[in-house]
């Protein structure tokens, strides 16, 4: 996957075109604002002036009755001068009586004067507005008292530069261009930087993935994102972990596996190429027949405790209950070990004890009985002692077979059930088998509504426990 076509990087571009129309649209309101209240600031000030000119020039017509005195003029000049506001005063007629030069003395004009006697004219000046120098004008009537006549009419239009209103413009237009264009590169540059970072880890992560993906687990994701990310990649880590865990136990499973059943198929196949060649003789015939049989048997009970599992994990295992003497199935069952017993020189107690049934499915209780009585057989030391006890109570039977011995470990202990799990398999310490034994029998007592425990002391023996209710509950 390209750069260009991760999520980040779309997700930064909507993101970087999303902040700049931001700016542009809080540049527009702002300069909007910002303009329309130095506009209004300078309106007021020209009306502010131009009104206090008028109250200067009623004062002075009231005293002399002339728009021409010195005072007038100087006053009127004072304005100007002092205020740059061009003061234009018309009588009732509309001619022009007072101005800034003699030169411009053009009537009011009627547009202007019917607006006037409505009412005050403050906006800029509509026909200045298309020359180099557009200007506001604020323009108002007033009345002066002339004598004991009637009060005469005048109208004031006064006009001033609007070049400071424009300047005003242009200075803050350019400090948001200015600031604008700071706050957006560096909002592209948090954005990149982030923006790179996630996508390098997404481009890292999707890689290893697909290692994953093709049955390489030799690196591990190494996200830096904190959040969501990093979690699900410590998710992804430990998915991996997993499956080459897996994958290992599968492939040591399968040797195993290949092991578990050469072993009794050679030594089926070579007992009866004995007796068919006439190798063993036909007195001993029987008794290879006899070994035969246990190996079948032991074959049985391999074969259905891989199927057993299978069958377990898909919830198709239904347990066939049925009233059975379990201490016959456990003398059945150690009978099988009847040769490596002996080769071990072992004692086995408590086969003699009182006869105890439950109802229960024996060919599974069967298994886990043989898985039992294997590992008993397998890790007590030579010459050591194999104990079984039965416990019958009220509504259930306890079935205990301790092997003394090295004895589990307390880590041993708590992952002896798991599926696949051998103890010390790289010591030789349980070097055959398939990991499966403990695994499907606690399944099983499960399926019977029962459990099974395990307890052991290092270096002493070790305990195994089945307890089973005498009666299934329909």
């Amino acid at each position: 996957m390209s750069r260009s076509a991760s999520t980040y990087f779309r997700f930064f571009r909507t993101a970087f075109v999303s902040i700049i129309m931001c700016v542009l649209f809080l540049g527009i309101l702002m300069t909007t604002f910002c303009s329309k209240l130095y506009k209004d600031e300078k309106f007021r000030e020209i009306q502010a002036v131009s009104d206090l000119f008028i109250g200067g020039i009623k004062d002075d017509f009231e005293l002399t009755n002339s728009m021409y005195t010195g005072d007038t003029l100087d006053f009127h000049r004072g304005f100007f001068d002092n205020y740059g506001i061009s003061m234009y005063v018309y009588d009732s007629d509309g001619n022009c009586v007072l101005s800034p030069n003699d030169e411009n003395k053009s009537p009011i004009s009627n547009s202007l004067k019917k607006k006037l006697d409505d009412d005050y004219y403050l906006d800029y000046d509509a026909n200045e507005v298309s020359n180099k120098e557009p200007s506001i004008l604020y323009g108002n009537r007033f009345f002066v008292k002339y004598g004991d006549n009637a009060p005469k009419r005048f109208y004031l239009a006064a006009y001033s530069s609007a070049d400071d209103i424009n300047s005003f413009n242009i200075k803050i237009i350019i400090c948001y261009v200015l600031i604008s264009s700071v706050c957006i590169f560096v909002a592209y540059v948090i954005l990149r930087k982030i923006e790179r970072k996630y996508t390098n880890n997404s481009l890292e992560f999707l890689r290893i993935s697909k290692q994953y993906s093709k049955g390489d687990f030799s690196e591990k994701i190494n996200v830096t994102i904190p959040g969501n990310i990093q979690e699900i990649s410590n998710y992804v880590n430990a998915m991996a972990s997993n499956m080459e865990n897996s994958d290992e136990t599968s492939k040591t499973f399968i040797a195993n596996v290949s092991h578990e059943l050469r072993t009794p198929i050679t030594t089926v196949s070579g007992f009866v190429d004995g007796i068919l060649d006439g190798t063993i003789p036909k007195s001993r015939q029987q008794e290879y027949l006899i070994l035969v049989s246990k190996e079948i048997k032991r074959l049985r009970i391999l074969i259905s405790s891989m199927l057993n599992m299978t069958r377990y994990e898909s919830g198709t295992l239904k347990p066939n209950f049925k009233e059975t003497n379990i201490s016959d199935l456990v003398i059945q069952t150690v009978l099988m070990f009847e040769k490596k017993i002996d080769d071990k020189k072992l004692e086995i107690e408590g086969l003699d004890s009182e006869t105890v049934s439950a109802v229960i499915d024996a060919d599974l209780i069967q298994q886990v009985i043989y898985n039992l009585v294997e590992n008993a057989v397998k890790f007590v030391n030579p010459e050591g002692t194999i104990s079984f006890s039965f416990e019958k109570a009220s509504d259930t039977v306890t079935i205990s077979i301790r092997n003394t011995g090295e004895g589990l470990k307390n880590n041993e202990i708590q992952q002896v059930f798991d599926r696949f799990y051998k103890t010390d398999s790289s010591r030789g310490k349980d070097a055959t088998g398939l990991g499966l034994g403990l695994s499907i029998s606690r399944k099983i007592v499960h399926l019977h509504n029962g459990r099974i425990i395990v307890k052991s002391v290092y270096g002493e023996y070790t305990e195994f426990a089945i307890q089973l209710p005498l009666q299934q509950n329909e």
